[in-house]
């Protein structure tokens, strides 16, 4: 019975996909299966984002994302995930649905890892070519009611090194508002994400920086020698905070993987920021199979992202060793890996070596607004093993993280 039915739930799914058309025998007979199992109808429906499913049925969130039910109801939530990714049609794409597909596919990769990566380039590079983004650009009117989205800077990123004249003026401007719009939203992230209130019933660390000279002088006045003109200190009082005296210094890195453009595009714009403010040294590197220093324009995200080459391989050996010569002072260094970790594995041992040295180490698979990250499972348990978990989620965290190691 489960496999008959299992069976209805898949043959529904390829009838959609390939043909198109709903078969109403299949359509009836699922409609029952899901009624069935307690699953909401809009499982059914690819006109529902998943977004929007999970939004209206938050308990299918791990569901979806796990696949540990039973055969049928499994069946069911992969019918979701291949039919919301895969039964794109045949018509003209708009930027909107194009967004739209990319946070659909991000729950199946989220459900089946980097297995379906190459399929899903596959099916987005059908949409792409729907969408006539060349001739979009081409035209000023069409190209003023294009609405900058995450999908369509990374298209844009894509390809603008076959665009020209009017159709790259056209791209740069949309990007530049992107960016604009991001740095804005982040900049107030900055401003607003506390870094935690002060815990008065900690001791203060006993370090030089930590001195309160003013005090210290104050409480010590009593042993004042008139005779020596000296002031002997029989205890020395520390702040339970200092301002830094030298800058700290942020060395961001990041993976310039299509499946990366995300993270790339938020850190790069967050590292602009944070170039901005006082006592911050900001270096800035990008990688694929070759690493490139992209310091000299950190203070322009605008810049760097025209600058970075979507795709191709990934060689994270190659950025280490761009990045760790500027290393100077590892406690007041702080480095951000921005990467889905598919990586050699050989790298393992240059992250414990940085961690051991006293750098603040912050690897990091996603920051963004879905929090959707395929990130290697054997490099995630080694990290947090070494205590330096990856963030995926809200840009939040890593702000918070940054904002505490920059007020220590």
């Amino acid at each position: 019975m489960s496999e008959t039915r299992r069976q209805i739930l898949y043959w529904r799914l390829l009838a959609r996909v390939f043909e198109g058309e709903e078969q109403p025998s299949l359509e009836k007979a699922s409609v029952a299966i899901v009624d069935d199992l307690g699953l909401p109808p809009a499982l059914l429906d690819p006109g529902v984002s998943i977004d929007n499913l999970v939004q209206r049925h938050p308990e299918l969130a791990d569901r979806l994302r796990k696949l540990d039910g039973d055969e049928v109801t499994n069946a069911a939530l992969v019918s979701k995930l291949l039919l919301n990714t895969f039964a794109t049609g045949n018509g003209t794409v708009s930027a909107t649905q194009l967004a739209g597909w990319k946070q659909d596919a991000g729950w199946l990769q989220e459900a089946f890892g980097g297995e379906a990566a190459g399929e899903l380039g596959k099916v987005e590079a059908d949409l792409v070519k729907r969408m006539h983004l060349r001739e979009v650009l081409a035209d000023p009117q069409l190209a003023k009611q294009l609405t900058p989205s995450m999908s369509l800077i990374e298209q844009l990123l894509r390809d603008k090194a076959n665009l020209s004249g009017v159709a790259l003026a056209n791209a740069k401007a949309l990007i530049r508002r992107f960016v604009d719009e991001v740095a804005q939203v982040l900049r107030t992230q900055v401003e607003k994400t506390s870094a935690g209130t002060i815990d008065r019933s900690v001791p203060p660390k006993r370090v030089y920086r930590n001195l309160d000279l003013e005090r210290t002088i104050w409480k010590n006045l009593t042993n004042w020698s008139p005779e020596d003109e000296r002031l002997y200190v029989d205890k020395l009082f520390y702040k339970q905070t200092a301002k830094r005296t030298t800058p700290a210094k942020m060395i961001v890195v990041v993976d310039q993987s299509g499946s990366m453009v995300d993270a790339m595009v938020n850190c790069t714009i967050l590292a602009s920021i944070f170039s901005g403010l006082p006592k911050v040294d900001v270096h800035l590197v990008a990688y694929d199979t070759r690493a490139l220093d992209l310091t000299p324009w950190v203070n322009d995200p605008f810049e760097v992202l025209l600058r970075t080459t979507l795709g191709g391989g990934t060689n994270g050996t190659v950025a280490m060793a761009l990045a760790r010569p500027k290393i100077t002072d590892p406690r007041n260094t702080v480095m951000v890996w921005i990467s889905d970790f598919y990586d050699n594995r050989s790298l393992i041992t240059d992250f414990e070596a940085l961690h051991k040295s006293g750098v603040k180490f912050i690897p990091v698979g996603s920051v963004n607004s879905s929090g959707h990250a395929s990130v290697d499972p054997w490099y995630r348990q080694k990290l947090k093993a070494l205590g330096t978990p990856v963030i995926s989620g809200h840009i939040r965290k890593l702000v918070n993280e940054l904002k505490t190691f920059l007020n220590t």
